[in-house]
């Protein structure tokens, strides 16, 4: 049994991140162009216009906004937006491949599954209910928490999630698709496996730390565990 699989042999709970190991969230839906919205809806709300960056991430916007509004008011507002927008990206995210074989497999062995993801809880719950898994993962879905400063590479959301499953950090497994699940992870003192969409990704994590990444979930379906 080589590392991965030893990780996965032993995990109780698998908490998965949501796009990228789960859904391509954005496919249909670019998150560069959710950004552009959240921009210009901050400068509107009061935000110094230099201090937005042109950046495809909009959670990016989200923390930079955060650190100028005192009243907690704007970082509301944009949080609403993304999640309108995430949700509407939800119900037409293509699955990532294997991805929802393996959560019908490790449930089927015993294993609890959870999602601990920076995205919002109600985008990752319209997309289980689409793909007929929120039954796999029930009240174990942990999106970002309302303060920007909570989202990962903070623990918050793994927190949330091993204590839900009633288990320890060292019994769970993460599998993520970003430095900042890592980071996570390794901060909570949970075991990590990277998911790797491309050779770019994969560069990314390892550089991050991550000991054991795989190309393919197909990868995370070993026969001895999961047959």
């Amino acid at each position: 049994m080589d590392g991965t699989s030893a990780l996965l042999e032993h995990a109780s709970c698998v908490l998965f991140d949501f796009d990228g190991p789960l859904a391509d969230l954005f496919a249909g839906h670019p998150a560069s162009r959710i950004a552009d919205r959240l921009r210009r809806r901050a400068g509107r709300l009061g935000v110094p216009p230099a201090e937005l960056p042109e950046t495809g991430d909009p959670l990016r916007i989200l923390r930079i906004a955060a650190r100028h509004d005192s009243t907690g008011r704007i970082a509301a507002e944009l949080e609403e937006q993304l999640t309108r927008e995430e949700v509407h990206a939800a119900r037409t995210a293509p699955p990532v491949p294997y991805a929802d074989r393996l959560v019908e497999r490790l449930v089927a062995d015993g294993r609890q599954v959870a999602v601990t993801t920076n995205n919002s809880a109600r985008a990752a719950l319209v997309y289980l209910q689409r793909r007929g898994l929120a039954g796999y993962f029930g009240s174990h879905v942990h999106g970002r928490a309302a303060d920007p400063a909570l989202l990962k590479p903070h623990p918050d959301c793994l927190e949330r999630a091993v204590a839900s499953a009633g288990t320890s950090p060292a019994d769970c497994l993460m599998i993520g698709d970003a430095p900042s699940d890592f980071a996570a992870a390794a901060r909570l003192g949970v075991p990590f496996v990277g998911y790797a969409r491309n050779e770019r990704k994969a560069e990314e994590l390892r550089q991050a730390g991550a000991e054991h990444v795989v190309r393919s979930l197909e990868d995370l379906t070993p026969t001895t565990a999961l047959a």
